[in-house]
């Protein structure tokens, strides 16, 4: 058993944080050795310090070289998921801009209310609610949001987004977002 077989583990489970302290450790005490191991499989660690968390990403291939099947799968999220991780984005771009604080809490109200000018207007609003919130748990799933253990129904994005969706690619979903939604009516 290799020294980092726990981190290993991990990073294939998902997301390593820097609050998780012993992984954290080994993945930097052991960065190196991790690299090689991953990259043999056609893996590389994507890594942020500043942010505190790693993950895997599958490794692009160059068309004459050979193709390893996939292990990382991508993920087709629905129109109101991939809106609701824009808004989410941008409320964290917008915290960046001002210098806020670096932790963001969002209540679910407040996540319904984004959501709500977004969404068809239908007169059963429960129903919509109850959308949203399969889509916050959606999100919670994903690692995107983490529902915090108090009793205000408030949830911290974490900033693995900024990962996911980088400021180029929150420029071309809002563009394609708005495409759908002109469709969608």
């Amino acid at each position: 058993m290799l020294p980092y077989s726990s981190t290993i583990i991990n990073l294939l489970k998902g997301v390593v944080y820097k609050t998780e302290d012993q992984n954290w450790k080994l993945l930097n005490e052991y960065r190196e050795e991790l690299k090689k191991y991953f990259d043999a499989i056609g893996l590389y660690i994507f890594l942020d310090d500043d942010e505190g968390y790693a993950f895997l990403r599958q490794r692009e291939y160059a068309e004459e070289e050979a193709h390893l099947p996939k292990m990382v799968d991508k993920r087709q999220m629905s129109y109101p998921v991939t809106l609701l991780c824009v808004l989410l984005r941008k409320r964290l771009l917008e915290a960046d801009i001002t210098g806020g604080d670096t932790r963001i809490i969002i209540t679910k109200d407040k996540i319904k209310d984004m959501m709500k000018i977004f969404l068809p207007i239908t007169t059963n609003e429960a129903k919509m609610f109850d959308r949203v919130n399969e889509h916050i748990n959606k999100l919670v799933e994903y690692g995107f949001l983490r529902k915090l253990k108090n009793e205000q129904e408030e949830y911290e994005i974490n900033r693995i987004l900024n990962a996911y969706i980088t400021a180029d690619k929150l420029q071309q979903i809002e563009h394609d977002l708005r495409e759908y939604a002109g469709s969608y009516e």
